[in-house]
């Protein structure tokens, strides 16, 4: 197996491990042969993959968030973010969490149609949906594939709620649907910031939005008058905790309603990736950020107990928390309206929406 040996610009890594199903491992050797050729190696390019899943519609029951249901239009996230805690799901389609993740992507074409056969089948009960939690439905391929904009013409038309994560600008494209929904009370927009660094944001997330184009974001929706709050995620100890409280108090002036964080999590393939990109980008702070995370999850890199996984326990963990919570109450962010079920009315067979509904 060839192994890149250098950074790759606009990617958030170079390595692509085996993924942990394989029966048989591969270990990268150089040989002799493979090292003149790997200075050769030009970027790889972006492969889309067709998803054929029958359904689009993803139940959970995890205490640790807020909805019950959600949507990924997309498996894989060419945002590249080295930390994303998604990247090990990739393993499960036969591919590496590593560079695969970000260039390999599968795509739901059927995905407005499945989701209206979903919707209107009896046993359907109404909750909010959450779009894009696992990967984000905005990353760059949605530009040309339009595949989340289908899914929320559909939900737009049942008047169905959805709660919408992202890190992208090409939310901006949608507000037309979205400003409508917004004046019914269907629809929340979170903007995920991790920093407003923009030179490590570049590396954290090389194909997601910059910072100040996020705020920008944030400005524009709020204007539109959609609720719109901000997920300050990842905490990463040592290189963007000391930002919190700036953060915060950016995204309020830019009209942001809420705000929340989560702590950098390192499930399974997660930690070698980010392990590796420490010591390519900022290898000086690389043991002391591992000793803070290895403090916070037990003595492990990763904790995946519920309660705990998306805070942390500790003394470092503690700190956090009370930061932010200070920082919250003096910002006075006054919180997202509620979203309302009551207006939801299922698609009619065929997709057409019922002729003498609303």
């Amino acid at each position: 197996m060839t192994q890149i040996k250098h950074p790759l610009k606009g990617r958030g890594t170079h390595l692509n491990p085996d993924n942990r199903f394989l029966v048989h491992g591969r270990e990268a050797f150089d040989d002799g042969w493979d090292s003149a050729a790997s200075e050769d190696e030009t970027r790889p390019a972006t492969e889309l993959r067709i998803d054929r899943s029958r359904s689009v519609i993803t139940y959970n029951r995890s205490p640790d968030v807020p909805f019950d249901r959600s949507i990924n239009p997309y498996r894989g996230c060419e945002h590249g973010c080295v930390y994303c805690f998604a990247r090990p799901s990739h393993a499960c389609l036969d591919c590496s969490p590593g560079l695969d993740f970000e260039t390999k992507l599968f795509y739901k074409p059927d995905a407005a149609k499945l989701l209206e056969q979903e919707l209107v089948a009896r046993r359907y009960r109404c909750q909010p949906i959450a779009l894009g939690v696992n990967t984000d439905a905005y990353q760059p391929c949605e530009r040309r594939l339009g595949v989340t904009r289908s899914i929320l013409e559909v939900l737009h038309a049942a008047r169905h709620p959805v709660s919408i994560i992202t890190k992208s600008a090409l939310v901006e494209r949608d507000l037309d649907l979205l400003a409508d929904m917004a004046s019914q009370q269907l629809v929340h927009v979170m903007l995920s910031v991790t920093s407003l660094d923009r030179q490590l944001a570049r590396t954290l997330e090389p194909r997601a939005a910059a910072p100040q184009r996020r705020l920008q974001t944030l400005r524009t929706l709020s204007e539109a008058g959609i609720p719109v709050g901000v997920l300050l995620a990842p905490v990463i100890p040592v290189l963007n905790d000391y930002e919190i409280e700036t953060i915060l108090e950016q995204v309020r002036k830019c009209g942001a309603l809420e705000a929340a964080y989560v702590m950098l999590r390192l499930p399974h393939e997660v930690s070698a990736l980010f392990r590796d990109w420490l010591v390519q980008h900022v290898p000086g702070k690389a043991r002391h950020v591992m000793n803070h995370i290895r403090e916070m999850r037990g003595g492990r890199d990763n904790d995946s107990e519920f309660g705990s996984r998306m805070r942390g326990k500790g003394v470092f963990a503690e700190l956090i928390r009370q930061r932010f919570r200070q920082a919250h109450k003096k910002l006075v962010f006054p919180g997202m309206p509620e979203l309302s079920v009551e207006q939801f009315r299922p698609p009619s067979p065929g997709g057409q929406m019922g002729l003498f509904q609303g």
